[in-house]
């Protein structure tokens, strides 16, 4: 679809809805938001959501807001009535060893598109989080704290957050010494004394310099080739899902 050009940027006060409704009056409709969770984390999978919220009262979510500014359980809520309500979704999961071999942002870029392309419906317009999608054959816009100023973006921040702390709690069934299901592998006081006592498991992220002083400080082995507890790939490893209203 061909749109017209934005003539304006939707002021803050224009409320969590006010880029979307610029965009489909200037003719691009419909948009979707992509954003990730577990960047900043060294362990466990890399996941983007991408989300496609319906026009009009049914893609109005009470609540919906930035993923981190939520208690887990009013995630999980909002998660579900997400899906349930959204025009097309997806999520994506990128293991920790390919975050190990190309790098985070790598990551995030190939997963933010892997996600838009595994959309049922094509959008017209993408907001995204933070920095731009190079490579879309659609035009986009990366909108700063997209996910506090975006209805689509925060959408899928917790479609991204929740399908990754999912991940990070059957993690900790298989390495419960690290407490996955508290920290969910972001570095935390109690996940650096873990990590300090036993090295790391193999769902750590041995790119990152507290993992590999870990590696280190207790002879260059991780746990799963010490012996203890299974290597195997993560639940949901390289998966794509997703589905439409």
């Amino acid at each position: 679809m061909r749109g017209r050009p934005l003539r304006f940027t939707p002021r803050r006060d224009a409320g969590l809805y006010g880029y979307e409704r610029a965009l489909e009056h200037a003719g691009f409709s419909p948009v979707a938001g992509v954003d990730e969770a577990g960047r900043g984390a060294c362990a466990g999978p890399l996941v983007v959501g991408a989300v496609i919220l319906p026009s009009g009262r049914r893609g109005r979510i009470e609540g919906l807001t930035d993923s981190k500014l939520l208690t887990p359980a009013r995630r999980e809520e909002l998660y579900a009535e997400i899906v349930e309500r959204a025009v097309a979704w997806s999520a994506v999961v990128i293991p920790c060893h390919d975050v190990d071999r190309l790098g985070v942002h790598r990551c995030n870029v190939t997963g933010m598109r892997r996600a838009l392309a595994a959309l049922e419906r094509r959008p017209a317009y993408v907001l995204s989080d933070g920095f731009a999608v190079p490579g879309l054959d659609v035009p986009g816009l990366a909108v700063i704290k997209g996910d506090r100023v975006a209805a689509c973006v925060a959408a899928a921040s917790i479609v991204a957050k929740v399908t990754r702390d999912r991940l990070m709690i059957d993690l900790h069934e298989r390495y419960p010494r690290y407490g996955f299901d508290v920290h969910k592998g972001y570095v935390t006081r109690d996940h650096s004394a873990a990590l300090a006592r036993y090295g790391p498991c193999p769902e750590h992220r041995f790119s990152f310099v507290n993992v590999g002083r870990a590696v280190r400080n207790n002879g260059g082995e991780a746990m799963g080739d010490a012996g203890y507890g299974p290597v195997g790939e993560v639940p949901g490893e390289g998966r794509t899902e997703g589905a439409r209203a």
